[in-house]
């Protein structure tokens, strides 16, 4: 069963939706390694065409519902995707970006999604001309369709410091490395036989909360949507249907613990069995108070889209080795390597590559140099330092590329200067990350004027529109004149590690 607000839908009859949205997908073309894209908050839809596409060995490609349109429309194009399926609120803005040739069906924004995020009935309501996601998928019939040629499921879009997105696409799976995914995931997300109750707490459009929301439907377990995080509405949930298992980001840890005790207090979470997270840095003290607070029952990870899970720790391992990610996975190989692609020694940082044996291998959709250009002796580096202890425990300290995790979301400075290149009185930008308690990092930007009258506002009101909101910078500052090198170039990392230090986290 899936629930959400007062709505619910039972194994059965998404399984009967499923069947018939094939038959449709099926009737538009759609086969074996075809995507489809959604555009969707969590919602019964998007559990549909996941089902869906794996009859027929399609591809669903979530995208993140903050991007603007150019973002929408390059990865609509990208990806090759023949349909669009959108909540009616969030495909208006976005309407004139989509690509000619990409069928679009708008699916009601339902009350509680509307509610929580202040959207106007009209705006949430289907118009004459509209084609619902509902007629499409009931055009249909469902039929026996033979098995795949290929096992459908998610190609997630990630990306590097060019900010261009990046579709992560498996290569086909073996049916041992099915089993090997099965068995990863169910070890960081703490699955298992007994009857189980999961919270989805996050968008499904980032590759973990949709991998754990698609795991706990193959477990049978009931899930509870969450249709916006809201810390106190999480704890109501947990004591409300009795929640067995979370996924969550520190982001939220910490605005759980910003709730007044009496309220922490007031809810029953003797239920919960297992909580894990990842996707960004935990910051000790919210990390170790949450343990406190939950018991021992808080496990994290460390991966990437590109890789899986490659690390985990419990709760009593991190306790014991705090600001830990955890040890290598079983079939998981971790190194750290210096500039030379050459094992460091115990306790000296370098960069962190990782291969997870359960997880089949990928490439970037379009761009296998890409892929080529991440890969040492068949394993794979997201960018971070870090430090590996005698004890084999994987500690992050920094991050090769530019890219910023705030709030568990991935920011890309390139985009967001490339957008303030174009913004009126700025002469030269850097954008980076600087630590911030609550979400890990904010974006800062530094700006060289070339006009006395540009202020921080001003800033940000050009940039509304030009990148999603997440990306604005919180912290704005104007300087004379920016570090470089000889050639012009900004040494970005001498403003960066400034700001680093100033803040007590010193690189």
């Amino acid at each position: 069963m899936i629930i959400s607000g007062d709505r619910t839908i039972e194994a059965g009859e998404l399984a009967g939706r499923a069947g018939r949205a094939a038959a449709a997908l099926q009737a538009l073309g759609i086969g074996a390694g075809d995507t489809v894209a959604t555009l969707l908050r969590n919602d019964f839809p998007s559990f549909e065409l996941l089902n869906a596409a794996g009859q027929l060995g399609a591809l669903v490609v979530p995208i993140n519902w903050h991007s603007v349109g150019p973002d929408v429309a390059y990865i609509l194009q990208d990806s090759g995707a023949r349909l669009l399926v959108a909540h009616a609120d969030l495909y208006r803005p976005l309407a004139a970006s989509i690509p000619e040739g990409v069928k679009v069906c708008l699916v009601e924004t339902p009350p509680e999604i509307a509610a929580a995020y202040n959207v106007s009935p009209d705006d949430a309501a289907l118009r004459p001309g509209d084609l619902a996601w509902n007629t499409f998928r009931d055009s249909h019939e469902a039929g026996t369709l033979p098995p795949p040629a290929q096992p459908g499921g998610s190609m997630m879009y990630t990306s590097g410091t060019t900010g261009r997105p990046k579709g992560v696409r498996r290569i086909v799976r073996s049916d041992t490395e099915r089993a090997g995914l099965t068995e990863m995931l169910s070890t960081v997300f703490g699955f298992d036989d007994k009857p189980m109750k999961v919270a989805l707490t996050g968008p499904m459009y980032h590759s973990a909360p949709g991998a754990h929301a698609v795991m706990a439907l193959a477990f049978g377990a009931d899930i509870v949507l969450q249709a916006k995080f809201e810390a106190e509405d999480l704890l109501a949930l947990i004591e409300k249907h009795r929640i067995t298992h979370l996924h969550v980001v520190p982001v939220m840890f910490i605005r759980l613990l910003k709730l007044p005790e009496d309220v922490r207090n007031r809810y029953d979470l003797s239920s919960l069995r297992f909580v894990t997270h990842g996707a960004a840095p935990c910051p000790r003290p919210a990390k170790l108070a949450m343990i406190e607070w939950w018991g021992p029952i808080i496990g994290e990870y460390y991966g990437s889209t590109e890789t899986g899970a490659v690390t985990f720790c419990s709760a009593d391992e991190y306790v014991a080795h705090p600001g830990t990610v955890g040890k290598a996975l079983k079939r998981a190989t971790v190194k750290v390597l210096d500039e030379n692609g050459m094992e460091v020694p115990r306790g000296t940082p370098g960069e962190v590559y990782a291969r997870n044996g359960m997880v089949s291998d990928f490439t970037y959709q379009g761009d296998p140099a890409k892929r080529d250009a991440c890969d040492r002796d068949g394993l794979i580096t997201a960018g971070d330092i870090g430090i590996m202890d005698e004890d084999g425990f994987l500690y992050l300290s920094d991050r090769k590329k530019d890219m910023i995790i705030s709030g568990g979301v991935n920011i890309y400075p390139a985009q967001i200067e490339a957008a303030l290149a174009g913004c009126p009185g700025v002469r030269d930008c850097a954008v980076f990350g600087i630590p911030d308690d609550e979400f890990g990092e904010s974006v800062c930007a530094v700006i060289q004027p070339e006009a006395s009258t540009i202020t921080a506002d001003s800033v940000r009101a050009y940039l509304k529109g030009q990148v999603a909101g997440y990306m604005i910078p919180r912290r704005i500052e104007f300087r004379d004149d920016l570090p470089r090198e000889a050639t012009g170039k900004i040494f970005k990392r001498h403003l960066r590690d400034e700001f680093w230090r100033a803040l007590g986290r010193a690189i």
